[in-house]
């Protein structure tokens, strides 16, 4: 895995890497704060991103916000203190894994493969929710334009769907869009 540290103190983020080297992860990025954490996140392309949660200037916290809100990556939190308030922000934030320190390797590791795991599972159920509404969108406008077929050509549903399918095919075209070029069409010849 490709983890991208974030931690203010050297001598955590030297053992972080260590650790993570050591397990077979590439540190491919390290930052000593929150807002050097989102820009390296931007340009690395991590696939996880490890955070002390305090840190001067942008917090873990928020950085972990801005990552996860641009889906750039899984964030694991990191911290000293065990707060319940602390957690329910992390959760809200988008944050996919929390460790309270000093935590063991394999602590680290199973959180590591959790986050990255989730983030995948995440992004393939945004992906098909996308990949559904647009789905709907179209037969939304296949519907009207069928319907407006009938309506102006006194065609059956059957046979309007088929001149729109047809259309579709001779133009290379989706249905969505020729759906759309008929409604469109109607309209200009209206006004």
């Amino acid at each position: 895995m490709k983890v991208l540290i974030a931690e203010d103190e050297s001598i955590i983020r030297m053992d972080l890497r260590e650790t993570l080297q050591k397990a077979g992860h590439v540190v491919i990025g390290e930052a000593s704060d929150g807002a050097e954490a989102i820009t390296l996140a931007r340009s690395l392309s991590p696939d996880v991103v490890l955070l002390d949660i305090r840190m001067p200037g942008t917090s873990g916290l928020e950085a972990a916000e801005q990552i996860s809100g641009e889906k750039i990556a899984p964030c694991v939190l990191l911290t000293a203190f065990h707060d319940q308030k602390l957690i329910e922000k992390a959760a809200r934030s988008g944050v996919f894994s929390y460790l309270v320190k000093p935590f063991h390797e394999r602590e680290l590791m199973a959180a590591l493969e959790m986050a990255s795991s989730r983030f995948g599972e995440t992004r393939s159920l945004e992906e098909e929710l996308e990949g559904t509404k647009m789905a709907l969108e179209t037969r939304k406008w296949v519907d009207r334009a069928r319907g407006h077929l009938m309506d102006r050509y006194g065609v059956k549903e059957k046979e309007a769907f088929s001149l729109i399918r047809k259309r579709a095919m001779d133009t290379q075209k989706s249905l969505g869009e020729v759906a759309r070029e008929i409604l469109e069409h109607d309209e200009k010849e209206r006004s």
